[in-house]
């Protein structure tokens, strides 16, 4: 009997090992992590504008960034190292990073230069040693965070931030994420440059320490000049925040897609051009147009008839899934006429349809306490549209 157990115990073991390998995806799968890190906070105010402090700026951003992949990625987990105004040492913001296992690591800070109001525009950094003065006064504006902290002499082990001899320990790091920082850096800066339209100050390297304890690819970003009292006001109005959340979206968005591609060889991510996001809404006053075209709503799939023309209509995206839901679903909160579409193999839901934008937009601002994320989008003969080109043709028919 117990040679009979040992032989059954040797089979079941190497079943086992056998079956393991179809296993290890759905053992090790997990959702795309974004660690967000909104620099400074609490009693660190970061850079000092006339009317503002760096450390409200980031954090306005990286909310916004957040808001922004969580509402259009499901597969995909947003960790935050601070979404309020506290004090995070360095080397936790980090931590919080490892220990979440991202996949991505952005920095959001504010620049500045002390006795100049000219220097603008964005720039994107990875880690490395400082090729220039300018570039190490960067890196030791940043780092000087760590002087807030009691016993930083022994937490960083004697870094002198203000000290240039500190830095040549970043001289010869290898990074092994060192390319893959580099290339989601130039997605970030293409998109200030083009979506944004900000001056472009590149990609650079200097050693930020946030970056040195960081084990993925990372990034810090320097949104503007603080110091400049033109962007200064862009960057705490929101219009400038929105704007530039929605650019590192667009390069998130690009990046992960082709990560995606590059590790499975496809991928349900859409491309930036496909997805509107981080507009200001907004009512649109004019003469209002008669007879506008409804459509009707109920709980089917939307398909091809929101108009016999080519009139846009406007719909509130208020959740995703990654299958249908039964109208009695409790995530639709008993929100009633709720349709959806099928896009990325995602079932996207939507409520109301209108060719009047502004009725959408005030429906929307009703259901806002219940679905704080949803957002308006757009469809033409029965295809989805690009949402803002739909608001402008809707101006101009509005006008007339």
């Amino acid at each position: 009997m117990k040679l009979y157990k040992r032989h059954i115990l040797y089979i079941c073991i190497c079943f086992g090992l056998f079956i393991s390998p179809f296993c290890t995806t759905s053992i090790e799968a997990k959702d795309f992590v974004v660690v967000i890190d909104a620099g400074h906070g609490g009693h660190d105010p970061g850079a000092l504008g006339k009317i503002s402090k760096e450390k409200t700026i980031n954090l306005n951003v990286a909310l916004k960034l957040g808001k922004q992949i969580k509402r259009n990625c499901p597969d995909v987990k947003v960790v935050y190292t601070r979404e309020r105004d506290v004090f995070i040492p360095l080397d936790r913001r980090a931590e919080i990073a490892n220990n979440a296992k991202a996949d991505l690591f952005i920095s959001i800070h504010t620049n500045s230069v002390a006795g100049s109001q000219t220097a603008k525009g964005a720039s994107t950094w990875t880690l490395g040693l400082a090729k220039s003065d300018a570039n190490l006064e960067v890196a030791k504006r940043e780092n000087a965070v760590i002087l807030y902290e009691s016993d930083y002499k022994t937490r960083y082990a004697g870094f002198n931030p203000n000290s240039a001899e500190s830095y040549i320990i970043f001289e010869f790091m290898q990074d092994k994420y060192m390319s893959q920082s580099v290339h989601l850096a130039s997605l970030v800066q293409k998109e200030f440059r083009h979506t944004c339209k900000r001056a472009d100050r590149g990609v650079h390297q200097a050693g930020f320490l946030v970056l040195k304890a960081s084990a993925m690819p990372s990034v810090l970003v320097e949104l503007g000049f603080i110091s400049n009292p033109e962007e200064e006001r862009y960057l705490n109005s929101e219009a400038g925040t929105t704007t530039l959340a929605n650019g590192i979206f667009r390069a998130f968005l690009s990046y992960k897609r082709e990560h995606e591609i590059r590790m499975t060889g496809s991928s349900h991510t859409l491309l930036p051009e496909e997805t509107d996001a981080g507009r200001i809404e907004e009512e649109i006053p004019a003469t209002p147009v008669s007879n506008n075209t409804e459509t009707k709503q109920n709980t089917k799939k939307a398909t091809d008839r929101q108009t016999d023309s080519a009139t846009p209509v406007f719909k509130i995206q208020i959740l995703t899934s990654s299958r249908p839901l039964a109208a009695n679903d409790k995530r639709l909160k008993g929100l009633k006429g709720v349709e959806y579409y099928q896009e990325g193999g995602l079932c996207k839901y939507t409520y109301g349809a209108s060719t009047d934008y502004n009725k959408v937009l005030r429906t929307k601002r009703e259901i806002a306490p219940k679905f704080k994320d949803a957002f308006i989008i757009a469809f033409k003969n029965g295809k989805k549209t690009n949402v803002s080109a739909a608001i402008e043709e809707f101006k101009k028919k509005r006008n007339k």
